[in-house]
């Protein structure tokens, strides 16, 4: 969870600042297309050398997965905003913190959430892949250990487990969703 919380946190400030500064896009972008489409299962490796914990190494996995949808999303949705939303805020005296506060981030949160959405989904795929590949607890270890001894309801088991625990989260995501974007409640179901 802190991977995912910590991915996602600065995929939004990176998501912003790209929508919102044409020269913070100018730099960002070329990293975001160089980095982003990686799977971050990939960074494996490279994770368990840089990082003296597997803990660490997971964390930085999951928050890698989670920051570039987040991040791609956040930076459409408020490169997307109208500008006759801005324009109408600069006439009532809003300076540009408030633009971004008040008009541009609520303006592009549905967006977010769907990158909200696909960085949960991603995120959780690459914890079991990493609890799988090298730390020694969790779902994905488990089920890999019951698959040697074969042991196949535990590992039906752990499929389970694995598949309410995600659905919980979707779930709380959809909730607060639901809560923020009042106007779109029950647009889309889960």
């Amino acid at each position: 969870m802190p991977g995912y919380l910590l991915g996602a946190a600065i995929g939004f400030v990176v998501g912003v600042a790209m929508g919102w500064s044409r020269l913070v896009g100018y730099w960002a972008q070329p990293v975001l297309r160089l980095i982003g489409p990686l799977p971050a299962t990939a960074w494996l490796p490279i994770a368990f050398f840089a990082f003296s914990t597997s803990r660490q190494a997971s964390t930085f996995l999951i928050a890698l997965a989670s920051f570039f949808p987040v991040a791609v999303l956040t930076w459409s949705g408020v490169a997307s905003v109208s500008g006759s939303f801005y324009d109408v805020a600069r006439t009532m005296g809003a300076k540009p913190w408030f633009l971004i506060r008040k008009v541009a981030v609520p303006a592009a949160l549905p967006s977010v959430f769907v990158g909200l959405f696909m960085g949960l989904g991603a995120s959780f795929s690459v914890l079991v892949v990493a609890e799988m590949m090298g730390v020694k607890a969790g779902l994905g270890f488990y089920t890999q250990w019951s698959q040697g001894w074969a042991a196949y309801p535990n590992v039906y088991a752990a499929l389970l487990v694995m598949a309410a625990m995600c659905t919980g989260l979707v779930t709380l995501l959809f909730r607060v969703r639901d809560w923020k974007l009042a106007w779109q409640k029950g647009v889309v179901r889960w």
